[in-house]
């Protein structure tokens, strides 16, 4: 009984703290017109559930009370059916059914059809997903990103969902509900941020070992900010003039480490990997393992020297020369080095 007393109420505050709309991954605080459909829906299928709940309880509760045995009392009469209350709550359902279906159905058409279609010129956004980082390329703008989706306040965003090994799944919260990413099955989802700031993403279909560590950032702002980013994003990496970063440079193009064979730094010739994220302007984006570290100096050397306590699971460290004993280690200099350069990115 003590017990009892004590994880119910446990249950029921940790039910409420998690509806808290506050919270940076809270679906009751939406922003964007498809969460908010979506929300809508919630609630007519919650009160609908509820008052079916309720009205079932005080029908059972009814019968308890009405008709339990009595002292003295015989068998009741044995009947077969009652064929005017099959036939009513046959309808009945069936009623209650209809009413959600109506809502239902024009949410769905809602989140299907984007009110500004790429071929209407609307913005258009690849999502790849990776294990365990998303990847975003805007076809018709030329730009390659990873972890951090830019996009315009106020206008629809399509969203081209695929993936490259296993099933991911696209949620964004407070602007989207779930869609998932299947390989060689692709999927689509529009989604408009109302106001600026900066949105968490998450994959939310378990897809390995670092399933929990696949976030990501959508970064709403004005659109004269958001054609200045992609402006930026357009162009080569930097010439880096730093002696450090240039020696991170050598590093990074040396075929001793193949740094390179992995990972794209557009202006560079030899850096044309797409096995993972393109590096071209990592130094300008705030996070980084997809999305869970910030782009610090210290998480970037933690970073380089053992991914795998920071991302278990990660590609890098499965599969990186210098982390399966293929290649001598880093050095503390070449670390450095390195840090220097890719922080010199913008």
């Amino acid at each position: 009984m003590r017990l009892r007393h004590v994880v119910l109420p446990g249950l029921a505050i940790a039910l409420m703290l998690g509806c808290t709309p506050s919270h940076n991954m809270s679906t009751f605080d939406t922003l964007g017109p498809v969460a908010k459909s979506q929300l809508d829906l919630f609630y007519v299928i919650f009160w609908v559930g509820l008052f079916v709940f309720i009205v079932v309880m005080a029908i059972m509760l009814y019968a308890m009370v009405r008709f339990r045995r009595r002292e003295g009392q015989g068998d009741p009469p044995q009947i077969h059916g009652h064929t005017g209350l099959e036939i009513a709550w046959t309808i009945a359902p069936a009623i209650v059914l209809a009413i959600v279906a109506i809502p239902s159905i024009q949410t769905i058409f809602h989140n299907a059809n984007s009110p500004s279609k790429p071929e209407e010129g609307g913005l258009l956004v690849e999502a790849t997903g990776h294990q365990w980082w998303f990847e975003f390329r805007y076809p018709n703008l030329g730009v390659v990103t990873a972890n951090e989706l830019h996009v315009p306040v106020g206008e629809p965003i399509n969203v081209d969902l695929r993936a490259t090994d296993v099933i991911h799944s696209l949620w964004i919260p407070k602007l989207a509900g779930k869609v998932d990413m299947i390989p060689n099955n692709d999927n689509f989802l529009w989604f408009q941020a109302n106001e600026p700031g900066e949105y968490y993403g998450q994959c939310a279909e378990f897809c390995g070992i670092a399933h929990a560590r696949m976030m990501f950032r959508v970064i709403a702002e004005p659109r004269d900010q958001f054609d200045a980013w992609v402006e930026s994003q357009k162009l080569p990496a930097v010439q880096v003039h730093d002696p450090l970063a240039i020696e991170g440079e050598s590093v990074f193009m040396s075929r001793d480490r193949l740094c390179f064979r992995c990972h794209t730094v557009a202006g560079t010739r030899l850096a044309r990997g797409v096995i993972g994220p393109n590096l071209t302007h990592f130094g300008s984006r705030g996070r980084f393992a997809g999305s869970t570290m910030e782009n610090t100096q210290a998480h970037l050397r933690q970073w380089l020297q053992d991914p795998n306590s920071m991302k278990p699971g990660n590609m890098m460290a499965r599969d990186g020369e210098v982390y399966i004993g293929m290649v001598p280690e880093l050095t503390e200099r070449e670390v450095s080095a390195l840090v220097a350069y890719l922080r010199a990115l913008r």
